[in-house]
């Protein structure tokens, strides 16, 4: 990682220079660095706040390459000169309105244009042909013009890569097959440069590994913006009402809400999930008397819904929008003046992102109103606060690149054109994410692309590319390019599952999420009745009445992971006594009841409470380690009680804790955490449950084994889980070592269960654990008590008035 060469003015064309001075702006130092670095050869990673001019400074290279006091007769640069990839298509498309305005205001000879899943075929196929001199895709995109043969003349004149909202991706599957996409545009452009951008790094230096080619760190150079007016975040207290105890969609601050949108110009809202964007929505429409105009935009909506309310925001004829993280990177809107979250944001740079689409102004301050859905996300929400205002950023962890995605890959390359595996092996170790690949494990990942591994190879539907005589891969077939074409890319979209009788009879739906955690006997709340599992099988919950107790919570939901960082913040606020001024009276006094009658879960230790309620015996765990880690700890230590005799009755979990139950007391929690065993009964637990299948699913569809669309036909979710089910079981009987079986196994340690911060809790938590036993329910317990009961509804969506479960819990609590 190299320092930011030194700045010289004389390198700013006067065309661009000019342009600044018309509209009254400074070129910026971090600004005229980006250029330095292009001009010395270097890629650059650009780390700036937003509204500093982070895009524009990306590609002021490229326009610089344009100007005729540059060219100085020379010919213009022919082709495809730049190549713009964004995580979103709204992010796209609204760079290219950005970028038309100073390229037409200099007079440059520049075309523009976006490449996305929504573009009109007509315009793909001319755009490979007679190429934009920029370009601006999406990872799946640019994969899948890599997979055409004449990709290499279309990339032979590239010479530059702006790769925007780099956090977004960077350490994810979309980040695998960028970066092995960026491997292949170094081998067909080698003075190709490489530049990233980004408002919230938490460790820079491993995105500019992430970005070098070959390791090469020191051909990176870190150039940091210069510093914005400090973000006004502002966290919004009840007036007519109370912080409720549980519940996730801040319906109590509505009409707080509404009066904030008519008292400013343009509002954004964000919600963490596609349900609460649209459950949100039609509250406000509820007591919008007014009639504001109002709109909504997620992932869900169609291409021609959100560009209409795209354009409406641009052109400023709404007041408010509703949204998910599908306009939380890099949106320019210059109007909006306020930024709302709906609920815990998860993470300080997640929530430093959407602060920074208000203003959009460097020298501005971008304001941001919280919105906590319960108790315990207030204080995640003071805790994010914090943490903005003190400029520390959180994010994930690289890790080793997924084998799904190499094998589409190695696919999108045999598609392109005949290959060495040595030479494309070299070219695959060049990127951080498969430096560690061995001959072994890439040798299996071929083998698995050309013929589907041992238990599949005598199907020839599965062979895909075969080697020749001089040693030289190529496809199988010309028909395997288009289906690859057809069916490549990794964002994979969750089902939802029917829940039935064995008789036929719909109950309704539950996530695929919840679901997949499910064993044949586990009992659960839905739809008003008790549950018995009898089966998980083609999209199917198969379930009987039972009289036993609901083992397992229905209550769940698609979740944002609380980031580590977040949950040590709030951990801290617990045991700052003297901080608790800043909380409302009802979050105080619920924090000195708890305190008075149990004790605080603090920093360095693991608050442990045992209470009996009801004729039932409860065991809260205070882990802060998120909801999957707690779901997945939940289903251990209701294992481990039924060996030791304890009689569980079942459990419930949100980010902070985990509540256990059963017929007889835990007296000592501490064997229950053991981590000595931990592997075996994760082994145990996923292969009984539908876990294992539902990870297989997506890396089967991946990898390109299962294929979801045909010539003029779409396979139905239904469909593509049979064929999956139908394979998995095949490869589990004959081949339990398939590589997409090994991929599967990964997706569910880590996405799945987040077995690796579960794992960090247990292995501490012999030396932190402090059990308190109580005569009755705890105040910090009631939000995740509260949650019994509940049938499982989508996303998160529930009434706020607490259950008359939760009524009695809470009157307990605070009866002195």
């Amino acid at each position: 990682m190299a320092a930011a060469p030194p700045v010289r003015a004389a390198w700013v064309p006067s065309e661009i220079a000019h342009w600044f001075a018309g509209r009254g702006w400074t070129i910026r130092r971090h600004q005229l660095d980006m250029m330095a670095a292009a001009e010395g050869g270097q890629h650059a990673l650009l780390v700036a706040d937003t509204g500093a001019g982070k895009t524009l400074a990306g590609f002021l290279p490229t326009l610089a390459a344009f100007c005729p006091s540059v060219l100085q007769g020379a010919p213009l640069p022919e082709g495809l000169h730049t190549l713009y990839v964004s995580p979103l298509k709204a992010l796209a498309h609204d760079v290219q309105r950005n970028l038309i305005a100073p390229v037409e205001a200099m007079g440059l000879p520049v075309t523009v244009e976006t490449r996305s899943g929504d573009t009109p075929s007509d315009r793909k196929k001319r755009q490979r042909a007679r190429p934009p001199s920029v370009l601006l895709t999406t990872p799946e995109s640019l994969s899948l013009l890599l997979s055409f043969p004449d990709s290499v003349d279309l990339f032979r004149t590239l010479k530059r890569v702006v790769v925007d909202e780099v956090h977004a991706f960077a350490t994810q599957k979309r980040g695998d097959l960028l970066a092995l996409s960026l491997a292949r545009l170094q081998t067909i452009a080698p003075a190709m440069q490489r530049v990233a951008l980004s408002a919230t790094l938490a460790d820079p230096a491993g995105f500019c590994a992430w970005l070098a080619p070959d390791g090469e760190i020191d051909s990176v150079t870190l150039v940091e913006g210069e510093p914005g007016a400090e973000p006004l975040v502002e966290i919004l207290e009840a007036e007519d009402a109370r912080v409720p105890w549980g519940g996730h969609a801040a319906s109590w601050a509505i009409p707080q809400l509404y009066e904030r949108i008519k008292a400013n110009k343009t509002t954004l809202v964000f919600t963490n999930t596609r349900f609460l964007a649209e459950y949100v929505f039609q509250q406000l429409w509820d007591v919008n008397e007014d009639n504001l105009p109002i709109g909504v935009h997620h992932g869900s909506l169609s291409a021609e819904s959100r560009r209409k309310v795209e354009g409406a925001m641009a052109r400023g004829e709404l007041r408010a929008l509703v949204a998910t993280a599908s306009l939380d990177l890099g949106v320019d809107w210059g109007d909006i003046d306020l930024v709302v979250q709906m609920g815990a944001p998860k993470g300080s740079s997640r929530l430093l992102q959407r602060v920074g689409r208000a203003n959009h102004r460097l020298d501005q301050s971008s304001k941001a109103l919280l919105v906590p859905g319960n108790r315990f996300e207030f204080l995640e929400a003071l805790a994010a606060k914090d943490a903005v205002d003190a400029g520390q950023r959180d994010g994930e962890d690289f890790r080793p690149g997924a084998l799904d995605v190499l094998a589409q890959h190695l696919m999108a390359c045999a598609c392109a054109a005949p290959f060495h595996e040595q030479a494309l092996l070299a070219e695959v170790r060049s990127t951080l994410a498969y430096s560690w690949l061995d001959e072994g494990v890439w040798a299996r990942v071929l083998n698995f692309v050309a013929t589907g591994g041992y238990a599949l190879k005598a199907y020839d539907r599965f062979r895909r590319i075969v080697r020749d005589r001089e040693g030289v891969w190529r496809l199988a077939h010309p028909d395997q390019a288009t289906r690859h074409r057809m069916n490549a890319g990794i964002i994979v979209d969750s089902e939802m599952l029917t829940v039935r009788f064995r008789n036929g009879r719909s109950l309704g739906k539950v996530e695929e999420r919840f679901a997949a955690s499910l064993r044949p006997g586990d009992t659960f709340q839905f739809a008003g009745l008790g549950l018995e599992v009898e089966s998980v099988k083609d999209m199917e919950l198969v379930v009987r009445a039972s009289s036993k107790a609901a083992m397992i919570p229905s209550y769940g939901g698609l979740r944002l992971p609380l980031t580590t960082h977040l949950a040590d913040r709030v951990r801290a606020l617990l045991v700052d006594r003297a901080g608790w001024a800043r909380l409302p009276d009802e979050v105080r006094e619920w924090l000195e009841v708890q305190d008075w009658r149990s004790k605080l879960p603090g920093p360095d230790n693991l608050l442990v409470e045992s209470f009996p309620h009801g004729g039932v015996h409860y065991t809260v765990y205070y882990t802060f380690c998120g909801w999957n880690a707690n779901q997945s700890l939940g289903m251990l230590l209701t294992k481990r009680m039924e060996d030791a005799g304890l009689m569980p009755g079942g459990f419930v979990a949100n980010d902070y804790s985990l509540a256990v139950w059963g017929l007889k007391p835990v007296e000592d929690p501490r064997p229950l955490l053991s981590p000595t065993i931990l592997a075996e009964e994760f082994v145990d637990w996923v292969q009984d449950s539908y876990l294992l299948r539902r990870a297989f699913r997506e890396v089967a569809v991946i990898g390109g084994l299962v294929e979801r669309q045909h010539p003029g036909k779409k396979k139905s979710g239904r469909q593509v889980t049979f064929s999956t089910d139908l394979i998995y079981d095949v490869l589990r009987k004959y081949e339990p070592d398939h590589v997409l079986i090994e991929a599967a196994w990964a997706d569910a340690r880590s996405k799945l269960t987040d077995m690796d911060r579960l794992a960090q809790v247990l292995e501490t938590s012999a030396q932190r654990v402090e059990h308190v036993v109580l005569d009755r329910v705890s105040p910090l317990a009631v939000p995740v008590l509260v949650m019994i009961g509940r049938e499982a509804v989508p996303q998160g969506a529930a009434d706020e008035e607490l259950l008359l479960e939760a009524e009695s819990l809470s009157a307990a609590a605070m009866r002195v």
